[in-house]
């Protein structure tokens, strides 16, 4: 599903709100969870997942065009855990 998807799904199923209303709240949404990640913090959504972020340690690369070793530096990446309800909804047969 891309953003747009979202937006048309969530205005089939709230018709009272106008769709700049919706775009709103789909904003406010996904810019809480990113600012909430760069502060170091992290999501639960009850029934869905909880998203966090891991440090990644320096390490060295490769230069896929050359070939040279390249340093690559510490970072911090996004991390998804699914919750146990999503996990059975995946896993249903």
């Amino acid at each position: 599903m891309i953003r747009s998807e979202l937006l048309q799904a969530l205005a089939k199923e709230s018709p009272g709100l106008r769709s700049e209303e919706i775009e709103r709240v789909v904003d406010v949404f996904f810019d809480e969870i990113g600012q909430r990640l760069a502060d170091g913090g992290r999501v639960e959504l009850r029934g869905f997942g909880t998203f966090s972020t891991r440090e990644r340690d320096a390490r060295q690369g490769r230069n896929p065009r050359t070939g040279t070793s390249v340093e690559v530096p510490p970072k911090r990446v996004p991390y998804f855990k699914p919750g146990k309800e999503m996990r059975e909804r995946l896993n249903a047969d």
